[in-house]
């Protein structure tokens, strides 16, 4: 999800280029994480550094083109606010509530378009670390919203998908004009 504030800095890690819609690749079902590796950490590390930088509060692995289940996430937003950087692999949703909250979302792979989506107000997700250790969390507010809506990304779905067609395809010629515009930079 995209971020409307200042970036963090992050040392020692790389940035990576996120993938702008439409792109396959995030339109494609991730696959499970099998190996927890020095690789894996790097990887998640590279994650939420180029969230921070971009800046987002959430990413996942599809948008920079690595089509594992794994996604970062912070959403402290409050200047000065100790950051709560979170790195979930291989996410799956055990509950959502009845209850619905929207949201005004937007989307790195969708830059500067945001639209209202209405999810379930909590969620329940159970998730693996970095170390492959097993974790479970109820997230509420924003935490929910943005959990569900980078699981979404590693099940080929973006919040675009959830808006009515015309306004989608809206959306989608201006990302394939700002697209051409970066290719001929």
């Amino acid at each position: 999800m995209q971020r409307r504030r200042a970036s963090h800095k992050c040392e020692g890690m790389s940035l990576r280029s996120i993938l702008i819609h439409p792109d396959p690749r995030l339109k494609t079902v991730a696959d499970p994480v099998g190996e927890f590796s020095a690789d894996l950490r790097r990887l998640a590390d590279d994650m939420l550094e180029t969230m921070y930088n971009a800046p987002g509060i959430g990413l996942a692995a599809p948008q920079i083109g690595v089509l594992k289940r794994l996604f970062v996430m912070d959403c402290v937003k409050e200047e000065g606010a100790t950051p709560q950087p979170m790195i979930l692999i291989n996410p799956e949703v055990s509950w959502l509530s009845d209850e619905m909250n929207t949201y005004e979302e937007g989307c790195l792979s969708i830059p500067e378009q945001f639209a209202d989506v209405e999810r379930p107000a909590e969620a329940r997700i159970s998730w693996q670390d970095v170390d492959g250790k097993q974790h479970e969390e109820q997230f509420d507010g924003l935490w929910a919203t943005c959990v569900q809506h980078e699981i979404d990304h590693l099940d080929g779905k973006l919040f675009i998908d959830y808006l009515k067609p015309l306004k989608r395809q809206m959306i989608t010629r201006k990302m394939q004009k700002l697209k051409r515009e970066k290719a001929r930079a």
